[in-house]
């Protein structure tokens, strides 16, 4: 049986927000020594799995932040990170958000839940049905949830200056405020997907691939069944396409344990009785194909001036409907080793770029890019002894971007039932977001 000595949570500087020792089989120092092994290791992603001495460090980055379990058995560490990312989610379902000051201000709460998901080092429940009869603790948010902020909201929950469609975790109230709701009921219903697309410099789409799923996040005061529908048209697998409309096809989909699938093969319906805070309902992929055309298309021009220095014309060009819009666009262009300084003349103002030394990359920003349209830059970078062969260090590009309001397989929710009705207005919440952080395109 799988068994934790002591379970702390760190911030990204190293700062001690939790810590409970179970078992009295290490000091408190292993905090200072899990931070210095993390932090001393090269590369962006530190292994998960870390010794010292007898002592086992298991770790997973959640909001910002480390979630950090040891053990001195040979327990698997793939429960013991599955039990990790659950913790984190019960304490984002009971704060209502993670982050440092989320956690420092409902430290009474998080040491009460740990005490009753933990005792003595064995898991004894991560189920919030099961803890909301014994958590007393009111969770305290650093601003009253608005329904208002859901425009300001990005991806998971990072707040920014334009507009977006805000997913689950961006419904930031915590589930045990619902008592005090006067018996309110409330559902958030997103459908996120992840576009990860190569691109030849040719324009020919070389991969496209789209991982996507259904989250569910719950405010009702009691238990309630929920009908989902999905599109007719679905297609699941190499099966023969349904109907006569427009088909949303996908390779492979997975669910909740929790989720009825009795009408789901027939009517494309699915059932269950979430429970209160955040759950993935269904998890699914399109592997090798793109329903419609790419998002972007890059037209880029590269070639050293009289001067010597490298000139890069970039026109990127926004193949979304004209009335959608992608935001948060980010471009990251590599340059030749020796780069120094940029010069740049964008087509609009609210766009801007800057030369980062240390990932050897000219990185351009553009905030909002309207479907339907074109936007350009001139990047004119100093590189001292810039030769031919130089030229080849440019690319491939790498975008990131956000597209609210759509999703890439075509995937929607046709309603959102729930039975028996609720004694109140019930209020449901649909949102849709297709996001990349896996554009590459090659020049």
């Amino acid at each position: 049986m799988m068994r934790i000595s002591q379970l702390f949570i760190l911030s990204s500087k190293g700062d001690h927000l939790i810590y409970k020792d179970y078992r009295g089989e290490a000091g408190s120092d292993v905090v200072n020594v899990f931070y210095e092994k993390v932090t001393a290791l090269t590369g962006d992603q530190p292994p998960v799995v870390m010794s010292h001495r007898d002592l086992h460090f298991v770790h997973v980055r959640q909001g910002g932040l480390y979630w950090v379990a040891t053990t001195t058995e040979d327990s698997s560490p793939f429960a013991i990170i599955e039990f990790l990312n659950r913790l984190s989610a019960l304490v984002r379902d009971y704060c209502g958000s993670l982050s440092e000051k989320a956690v420092q201000m409902n430290f009474a709460l998080i040491y009460e839940l740990l005490d009753e998901v933990l005792d003595y080092g064995y898991i004894q429940t991560t189920s919030s049905d099961v803890l909301k009869n014994f958590i007393q603790t009111e969770a305290v948010s650093s601003r009253p949830f608005s329904l208002f902020d859901l425009s300001n909201v990005g991806l998971f929950g990072a707040e920014t200056q334009q507009s977006k469609v805000a997913p689950s975790s961006a419904a930031t109230r915590p589930i045990q405020s619902s008592r005090d709701q006067g018996g309110k009921s409330e559902i958030f219903v997103d459908v996120i997907e992840r576009m990860s697309v190569v691109i030849g410099s040719n324009g020919v789409l070389l991969k496209a691939d789209i991982e996507g799923e259904i989250r569910v996040k719950c405010y009702m005061p009691s238990c309630s069944e929920v009908r989902m529908g999905l599109n007719e048209e679905l297609s699941v697998g190499r099966s023969q396409l349904r109907g006569y409309g427009a088909a949303v096809r996908l390779h492979e989909c997975s669910f909740h344990q929790a989720v009825q699938l009795h009408e789901f093969h027939s009517h494309r319906i699915l059932r269950l009785c979430p429970s209160q805070g955040e759950q993935t309902v269904m998890q699914y992929q399109l592997s090798d194909d793109l329903p419609s055309a790419p998002p972007f298309r890059l037209f880029p021009t590269i070639e050293r001036d009289s001067a010597g220095r490298l000139l890069m014309y970039m026109k990127l060009r926004c193949d979304l409907p004209p009335k959608s819009a992608a935001v948060s666009v980010s471009a990251s262009i590599p340059v030749p080793r020796g780069s120094v300084s940029l010069s740049q003349e964008l087509s609009s103002p609210d766009q801007n770029a800057e030369l980062i030394l240390q990932n050897r990359a000219v990185v351009w920003r553009i905030p909002r890019f309207s479907g339907g349209t074109q936007l350009s830059a001139l990047f004119k970078v100093e590189v001292p002894g810039l030769s031919s062969a130089s030229l080849l260090e440019v690319g491939p590009v790498g975008l990131s971007f956000e597209l609210p309001k759509l999703t890439a397989t075509g995937l929607q929710v046709r309603f959102l039932r729930l039975s028996p009705v609720q004694p109140g207005p019930a209020q449901r919440w649909v949102r849709y977001l297709t996001h990349s952080d896996s554009y590459i395109i090659r020049v």
